[in-house]
């Protein structure tokens, strides 16, 4: 009837649509803008209110927390998955240079990750802990084959992936011809003797 209060499984039922709206619109903001996003923007397009972002998930970090995986995560893993199934060293960091440098361009919430816009998101931590760790193992085998400059280190990697963060988040976006020309000359840069004809 007319002014009844809503029953305790309506209240919840709300609650769980909120939530879900919430999730939508913070993979699509965050995919399409980075993990800086106005949390005004993420309410619009949920449409609810900020407010209820904060009764939800307790602010930006908590929501960064609930979709990360679906935003970057499992597309990291999943090229960091697939880079250890290829058998020769000097395509394996041809590959995963490659991959990484596309998730880069692709998904402005990747570069928020590698710079640790966020630090006291766990899960952001993680996920930049999971990729040091990746690009550690391969520089290591790339470097034990020939496959690369034998000065080339993973702190070189992880500053090149750095910088290129730093230039697509804070500088103007280059083509994608542009882009993926450049990545060219750092896999011919750092190359060692036995990739110096192979490779992407």
């Amino acid at each position: 009837m007319a002014g009844a209060v809503p029953s305790e499984s309506r209240l919840r039922a709300d609650a769980r649509r909120n939530s879900e709206q919430i999730r939508s619109a913070a993979i699509g903001a965050f995919q399409g803008q980075g993990l800086t996003v106005p949390l005004e923007e993420v309410a619009k397009a949920a449409g609810v209110s900020k407010a209820t972002i904060f009764n939800r998930f307790g602010g930006r970090i908590g929501l960064i927390e609930a979709v990360i995986e679906e935003v970057v995560a499992r597309e990291l893993f999943a090229v960091i998955e697939h880079t250890r199934t290829i058998d020769d060293a000097g395509e394996r960091i041809a590959y995963y240079i490659t991959a990484i440098r596309d998730l880069q361009y692709r998904q402005p919430a990747f570069n928020d990750v590698l710079l640790q816009t966020y630090p006291h998101s766990q899960q952001l931590m993680e996920i930049c802990r999971v990729g040091s760790e990746a690009n550690e193992e391969l520089i290591a085998a790339a470097r034990a084959s020939d496959a690369l400059r034998p000065e080339f280190t993973a702190g070189d990697l992880h500053a090149l992936v750095v910088d290129s963060a730093l230039a697509l988040k804070h500088g103007e976006r280059p083509p994608r011809d542009d882009y993926d020309r450049r990545t060219m000359y750092l896999l011919d840069g750092i190359r060692g003797r036995s990739s110096a004809s192979g490779g992407r």
